[in-house]
């Protein structure tokens, strides 16, 4: 048996961007009345960016997310070969104003699966991305 961590395979920025990519659902971690929170979201990058998720207007988590630096989190795992990976960003979301900034990302493919109007959108910049991968036959 290895010790814990030394297959563990630390992946490069354009790997993660592609990992993010393929992932339809994320994590959002941030905080709501000094305690943290995450809310499973679906998003879409934008080029290689930032994440974009479409929120309610003057929902409680859009409230969260204005100026909040969070952390965006994907992965996909393999319990019975026990392989997987994660991608983590870590950004500073801020609510789309822009008229026509809101128009070119309403054209992004993203469709929210929560019922009801989603039509404001939270930018989260990729300040920071990192990810690991844990390879088949570790």
């Amino acid at each position: 048996m290895r010790p814990a961590g030394e297959d563990l395979e630390i992946l490069g920025r354009e790997e993660c961007i592609a990992l993010l990519r393929s992932a339809p659902v994320g994590r959002v971690v941030y905080t709501d009345q000094a305690l943290p929170a995450i809310q499973p979201v679906t998003f879409v990058l934008d080029g290689d960016e930032a994440v974009i998720i479409r929120t309610a207007p003057g929902s409680k988590f859009d409230a969260a997310l204005r100026g909040a630096i969070v952390a965006f989190e994907v992965d996909a795992f393999d319990p019975a070969a026990r392989t997987g990976w994660s991608v983590t960003v870590v950004g500073q979301a801020r609510a789309v104003t822009d008229p026509a900034e809101q128009a070119r990302l309403a054209l992004l493919p993203l469709r929210p699966w929560a019922p009801g109007p989603r039509d404001h959108f939270v930018r989260v910049p990729l300040w920071r991305v990192t990810g690991r991968r844990i390879p088949p036959g570790s």
